[in-house]
């Protein structure tokens, strides 16, 4: 099922963690809006990354999902919000964070995670935080 021009559902519930260990990561037909919402601010992160194809390496979780790899119950992956992504035809996790940061693509959160993919969040009052997470915590990026 297509989500947008795109992205499939497919590509947002992919996990190899799931697959490993039999969790059932089909998002509830009431998540379907949240993800068809989040695949269209792809489509305008797309755009602003000189339309280089985007791989999510994370899109919904559900919940027994999202607990078996640690992350808290309160995950925007959760309510198909969010995704992690790469576009290493643009460039780095870092350069792809600084290229969206002020570009005009209405984010909820946009995260440079551990300098390996970016996380990507939006919701119905974006807040339009940067921030970067590492092995020392979570802050706001500069």
């Amino acid at each position: 099922m297509n989500l947008s021009p795109h992205f499939t559902l497919a590509e947002f519930m992919v996990s190899d963690t799931a697959a490993r260990k039999g969790i059932d990561n089909t998002p509830p037909d009431s998540v379907l809006p949240a993800l068809r919402k989040t695949a269209q601010g792809l489509e305008a992160v797309r755009v602003r990354l000189g339309m280089a194809p985007i791989t999510i390496t994370s899109g919904y979780r559900c919940l027994a999902l999202n607990r078996t790899i640690g992350s808290k119950d309160t995950s925007q992956h959760i309510t198909g919000q969010a995704s992690d992504f790469i576009c290493p035809r643009f460039g780095t996790p870092r350069e792809i964070v600084a290229a969206l940061r002020d570009s005009g693509v209405t984010f909820d959160q946009l995260i440079l995670e551990f300098d390996r993919w970016v996380h990507i969040s939006f919701a119905d009052k974006p807040r339009h935080m940067v921030l970067e997470i590492d092995a020392t915590g979570t802050r706001p990026l500069p």
